[in-house]
């Protein structure tokens, strides 16, 4: 089952997927949309995060409040979480 947030940080919300493990990232990347763009920790196992962009905007249209929760939903799912130094 793949999981589904709204990101109430703006209004209009933005629709935010994640896939639970690698086989529903999978089904992420093969079932995506044109307008999806893809978050994902580089380097790390980590939880694929997809922004649902409305028609006709681009990754340049995404509000900072709304990167923002992509982000974070990445980090959190990673294999290393939050990293202490």
């Amino acid at each position: 089952m793949v999981f589904y947030f709204t990101s109430a940080a703006v209004n209009p919300p933005f629709t935010i997927y994640m896939g639970k493990d690698k086989y529903e990232n999978e089904d992420l990347i093969r079932y995506g949309w044109p307008e999806d763009i893809w978050f994902h920790v580089d380097k790390l196992s980590s939880a694929h995060v997809y922004l649902r962009m409305p028609k006709g905007q681009t990754i340049d249209d995404i509000p900072p409040e709304v990167l923002i929760d992509c982000a974070q939903l990445v980090k959190n799912n990673s294999i290393q979480g939050i990293i202490h130094h």
